[in-house]
């Protein structure tokens, strides 16, 4: 019976011993308008007291991203040049499109390709990786050049 008092002596004062406390937290806006938060007060500058227990925590992932809304339509470098492409000659802007469906059929229709080495002048297989890497640009290169 003794050792079950010292027992219950023991674990209440533990647990009297491990209360959780607030953190202070020191919150202030410094000259550029920047929000900031530490545990230590600012050298020279005023901050409000915030207490840990008194923050509610949100779930991550908790505000949506914006869509960023764009004015104008910029054009890319790609656009650019398949503009001035079409401008200089309607023939090689038909031939560019052509090539690139033609291009766009085989990497579609076959998944075992092979490609020539620039380095070693051997025949190597394409990895799954670059052929739809191929396919993308080939695609992009019919927006661009193919009259819709």
């Amino acid at each position: 019976m003794l050792m079950f008092k010292k027992l219950i002596l023991l674990s209440l004062s533990l647990t009297l011993t491990f209360t959780v406390s607030a953190t202070v937290i020191h919150k202030w806006v410094d000259k550029d308008g920047v929000t900031h938060y530490s545990q230590q007060p600012p050298e020279n500058t005023d901050s409000s007291k915030l207490y840990s227990e008194d923050i509610e925590q949100k779930p991550i992932g908790f505000i949506q991203p914006k869509v960023r809304e764009s004015n104008a339509a910029v054009q890319t470098e790609d656009e650019k040049n398949a503009e001035a492409i079409k401008k200089q000659s309607s023939e090689q802007a038909a031939a560019i499109c052509e090539n690139a469906k033609q291009n766009l059929n085989i990497l579609t229709s076959h998944s075992r390709l092979k490609n020539k080495d620039e380095k070693t002048g051997e025949m190597v297989s394409m990895r799954e990786e670059d052929r739809q890497e191929q396919i993308s640009t080939q695609k992009e290169r019919i927006k661009l050049f193919c009259k819709k």
